[in-house]
């Protein structure tokens, strides 16, 4: 489902973000990826949603490698990977539902089917009643949980997720997390990224540990 062999990022001619990473996540597991800021945790989800490419080396995901994907095969990659990053690209533009819809209406599908669809996304997070407000009007946990209805309201094969968590309370953590492991028991693959020890204790069926662009477990990375 996703496996890098031998991936290194750098940017130009500065150090590298990753250096020789080694792993493969099988369909329908639970994994998250731990390590301290800087870590290289951010760019490895980045990698894995084809958001940016490896300097060298090879990442496949969803059975295509990246590397080899032509511009006109990348939309489909984004209808099997669901993203959600720390900086949660919201249109501030357009209305919490209409942010919501907009994988769907890029996808083809019908308005009914599409607003229908992202109202479900919306109260699966907690947000019924806020389909109308702008982004703006919503707090950063709430922009948190938007960001979140997005990247599930495609009902992707794999979500990866930066922090998904970060700005939430306990209680509403619980309920995105609790959300993320409804996806799973159904066969979503999870990649999660993560500093809350609790929260792997509680889901992870494997964790990943990452330190300097590098797997600081390298019996983890390869299970």
């Amino acid at each position: 489902m996703i496996e890098f062999q031998h991936v290194f990022k750098s940017y130009g001619r500065g150090r590298n973000i990753l250096a020789d990473i080694n792993f493969r996540v099988e369909a329908g597991e639970f994994v998250f990826v731990s390590g301290p800021s800087g870590a290289g945790k951010s760019t490895l989800l980045k990698l894995i949603g084809g958001l940016e490419p490896s300097s060298r080396g090879s990442v496949q995901v969803n059975n295509q490698r990246l590397e080899k994907m032509t511009a006109r095969a990348r939309p489909y990659l984004r209808r099997a990977v669901g993203v959600i990053l720390q900086d949660t690209h919201l249109l501030f533009d357009r209305t919490a539902l209409a942010n919501v819809m907009l994988p769907l209406a890029v996808t083809g599908n019908p308005t009914a089917t599409a607003s229908a669809r992202a109202r479900a996304a919306l109260e699966k997070v907690g947000l019924s009643g806020k389909e109308d407000l702008s982004p703006i009007e919503l707090s950063g946990g709430e922009q948190q949980r938007l960001a979140i209805a997005r990247a599930i309201v495609n009902r992707p094969a794999i979500l990866i997720a930066d922090e998904p968590t970060a700005n939430l309370d306990h209680d509403t953590a619980t309920r995105i997390m609790n959300v993320f492991r409804d996806f799973n028991r159904v066969g979503v693959t999870l990649l999660i990224a993560s500093h809350d020890q609790e929260l792997m204790a509680r889901y992870a069926t494997r964790t990943l540990r990452i330190d300097n662009g590098k797997f600081a477990d390298s019996k983890g990375a390869q299970a």
